[in-house]
């Protein structure tokens, strides 16, 4: 198997200042710079399929456990895996068993299989009910092993588009394809081309449209030189083909992930698509590229008349990036408001690298016991299976016009649950209680972390009470208490007060079920009263004898006419700075119906909207001088005056201490599968290099572009938890022409050890190389040389 896309991510984040998302520009209608015409990408969401998981029994060409284990002849388990997040089965009719664990409720560990047609049509279904207009297939080299089996799923895929109305396109994947620049030919005219007969095939300005996807990449997975990759562009747009290019993330400027001297290439292309897995796992960092990357993008191709569909993700789940969905929806609005042609969504059923949008499993009940892997509620919020399918309908109604443009995500973790954004209205504020038993505060109660929680001391009743900031009217509490806690009843009274002095009843006494069955939460519908301070008293508990709350969240109902805008943040200060971030913090505005939340200003930039009184603005310049201010904002959108404006220059940096082995050209005494040796350095611990079975000795090799002086290396293997404790003798070896080798540091025996993240630390000699290679003499783990990363320093 070829090293695929989803081995190739690296973490690049270009420029400091972060996105302008002022009051105006929410108002504004979306800007449109209109290449083509509405068509089957254009004005559409597309999604990319992998349709490559298969299991024995399933009548495969390619046998065995295709994707699913590292080792396709053996079943998968925690240590034969390739996958970071559980499907949820419930919706297919056949599963196939594993060696995991049963889950955790009791059930067999079971896993669908791609070329199953139930599968595919279930997969279309769901794309169907939520909005995905386009499948894009993804098509390896097509001339190995798995040509028939990827023959044969373009078939399924015919089929099931067919099926449920939704239209699909091939998107060539060109990694570790030498003779592409011929086959791609030969597989169109002789296979794909004969599917563009079906009325489910995408077309765009009345062509069928053709995806290639890798071209220009500085990887040594595709050396191609410019003159054969615009060959090829080219005999495809004369074949009558619309052709979208799958590019690197700085095309544009040819720099980090792109080779140099492509630009020709990829202005040849009818659309362009730049990749952006892996590239960031915050919001900063999505308004930081919005900035610095997509804006000019898109100028770039509105000059040339071309179509610009940037790459949106939902964010990789086994890494905690999703953020309840919050990531995903900003990366829709961001590319939505900057007039993006249409969107590519990465991808629709991507378990391996875990930023797979087809349902997947809610809660721990779902996945294999103590395996660790996460899902969907790994932050503590319950999310249904289906929930970023449901973002992804959402976000096509804004790109289509038929949602507002908005930065709130309107789409609820489970669905009829509360809505999302700023209407927690007790987040952050505020609290008191009664008492409270040891560190267990109640300040706890609203910090939006379900695993603390408040805890009160002595005899029952005892309260809690936050302060709302201002009088704000309000219908309805959701309370909760962490997850894995077993099943008790809490007699909870709720009052309120204009004043925090004189309180009334406003839902009397009654005993709640906290239940884990049903994410141990419980919510208390009230009629809209008018109150600042929300106070809960427990005059009993089945399961303790104290009060407990987790969470505390207040929702408001009718709230009085806007108009009247907060006051004006007070006493901005600084509390800390580095060569690359500012920390500032101000005194609380106060409104009459709710302060909702803040901007922070850079200039005339917002750069962070928290709903606390504290932000951190990073991504800075070392030795710059900034400015900086802060607004409010209330439920009814009214803006604050400024407040004081604040001078502060950032530190100098300090000296770097750099991995001279990033992104840096590789070699290797050879590979399995997708394991290629470009995977130590490229700066993902999580994809790895592991050399041919049971032929020790094996090495591998980077070459630091001229001889360099060195003093460390980090060996590392992916930090799960799967990846047991193994020994590897290693001998590290230096060359300054990559020929004649000698020994730094002879054979030693290394521990690999997860509870220490698998990373070893080996001390040099004073050495000067330009050859760095790791000799791997045995392995206790697994009868092969195996490293994740290979970083190189020149500091002890």
């Amino acid at each position: 198997m070829a090293v695929s896309r989803r081995s190739f991510i690296s973490s690049v984040v270009a420029g400091s200042a972060l996105a302008a998302v002022s009051t105006s520009e929410l108002l504004a209608a979306r800007p449109v710079h209109a290449a083509s015409p509405p068509g089957d990408v254009v004005g559409k969401i597309s999604v990319g399929y992998q349709g490559w998981f298969s299991a024995p029994g399933d009548g495969a060409p390619i046998g065995g456990w295709w994707h699913w284990s590292r080792d396709r002849f053996q079943p998968p388990s925690p240590s034969n895996t390739t996958i970071v997040s559980w499907p949820d089965m419930r919706e297919y009719t056949r599963g196939y068993t594993t060696s995991y664990p049963n889950l955790g409720n009791g059930q067999p560990a079971t896993l669908f299989s791609s070329y199953d047609q139930q599968t595919v049509d279930t997969h279309f279904r769901w794309m169907q009910e939520h909005g995905c207009d386009t499948a894009a297939l993804q098509r390896f080299n097509p001339f190995g092993d798995e040509g028939p089996t990827r023959d044969a799923m373009a078939v399924k895929v015919r089929s099931a588009a067919e099926r449920f109305g939704r239209k699909f396109y091939i998107m060539y994947d060109v990694t570790s394809w030498t003779a592409m620049q011929n086959e791609l030919k030969t597989d169109w005219t002789t296979k794909m081309s004969a599917y563009t007969t079906s009325p489910a095939y995408a077309r765009q300005n009345g062509k069928p449209v053709v995806c290639i996807w890798g071209f220009g990449f500085d990887d040594p997975g595709r050396p191609f030189a410019p003159a054969p990759c615009l060959e090829v562009v080219n005999w495809f747009k004369a074949q009558g083909c619309y052709v979208i290019g799958g590019v690197p993330t700085y095309w544009r400027t040819g720099v980090n992930d792109s080779r140099p001297g492509f630009l020709d290439v990829y202005h040849a292309f009818n659309m362009i698509s730049p990749w952006m897995v892996g590239r960031t796992g915050t919001l900063d960092g999505l308004d930081s590229f919005y900035t610095n990357v997509n804006v000019p993008d898109q100028a770039d191709c509105n000059a040339r008349g071309i179509d610009y569909q940037p790459c949106v993700m939902p964010g990789d789940l086994s890494s905690g990036h999703r953020y309840h969905g919050d990531f995903y929806w900003r990366h829709l609005y961001n590319m939505v408001r900057l007039g993006a042609q249409g969107l590519y969504v990465s991808m629709f059923d991507e378990y391996n690298e875990g930023n797979q949008i087809a349902k997947t499993a809610e809660t721990a009940a779902w996945v294999p016991a103590g395996t660790g892997i996460r899902p969907l509620d790994e932050d503590g919020v319950a999310c249904s299976s289906d929930y970023y399918l449901r973002i992804t309908a959402d976000g096509g109604r804004m790109l289509k016009g038929q949602l507002a443009l908005t930065p709130v995500r309107p789409t609820p973790p489970v669905v009829g649950g509360p809505g999302p954004g700023p209407v927690n209205l007790a987040a952050g504020k505020p609290t008191s209680a009664s008492s409270q038993n040891g560190p267990y505060a109640a300040s706890n109660a609203v910090d939006g972390n379900p695993s603390s929680y408040w805890e009160s001391s002595g005899s029952l009743p005892q309260w809690f009470q936050v302060d709302l900031g201002a009088s704000t009217a309000v219908n309805r509490v959701v309370l909760r208490l962490p997850a894995g806690w077993e099943s008790r009843t809490q007699t909870l009274t709720v009052q309120g007060s204009t004043n925090g002095s004189s309180f009334t009843t406003v839902a009397g006494p009654t005993g709640y079920l906290f239940n884990p069955a049903s994410g141990n939460q419980v919510t208390v519908d009230f009629a809209s009263a008018n109150l600042r301070h929300l106070r809960l008293t427990a005059s009993a508990n089945t399961g303790w004898p104290a009060a407990q709350l987790s969470q505390v969240e207040v929702y408001g109902g009718v709230v009085s006419e806007p108009g009247t805008p907060p006051s004006a943040p007070g006493a901005l200060t600084v509390t800390a700075k580095t060569a690359t971030s500012v920390s500032l913090a101000w005194t609380a505005s106060v409104d009459d119906i709710g302060v909702t939340g803040y901007q922070v200003r850079q200039g005339g930039t917002v750069v962070g909207t928290p709903t606390g009184t504290s932000y951190t603005v990073g991504g800075l310049s070392p030795a710059t001088p900034y400015s900086f201010s802060v607004v409010a904002l209330d439920a009814a959108n009214n803006v604050s005056p400024p407040s004081n404006t604040l001078a502060v220059t950032t530190d100098t940096a300090p000296p770097p201490t750099t991995n001279l082995a990033l992104n840096r050209p590789t070699a290797e005494s050879g590979h399995v599968q997708a394991y290629g040796s470009v995977n130590v350095v490229d700066g993902n611990p999580n994809t790895y290099w592991e050399s041919p079975n049971n032929a020790f000795p094996q090495w591998v090799q980077v070459d630091l572009g001229a001889p360099t002086s060195i003093r460390r290396l980090v060996l590392k293997l992916p930090p799960s938890s799967a990846w047991g404790t193994r020994n590897q003798t290693v001998t590290v070896q230096g060359s300054t022409n990559g020929s004649s080798f000698g020994t730094v540091v002879g054979p030693s025996t290394l521990t690999f050890n997860p509870a220490s993240g698998n990373a070893v630390t080996v001390a040099l000699p004073a050495t000067t190389t330009r050859y760095v290679r790791v000799l791997i003499g045995a392995n206790t783990g697994w009868p092969a040389g195996q490293l994740s990363e290979l970083e190189i320093y020149a500091t002890p």
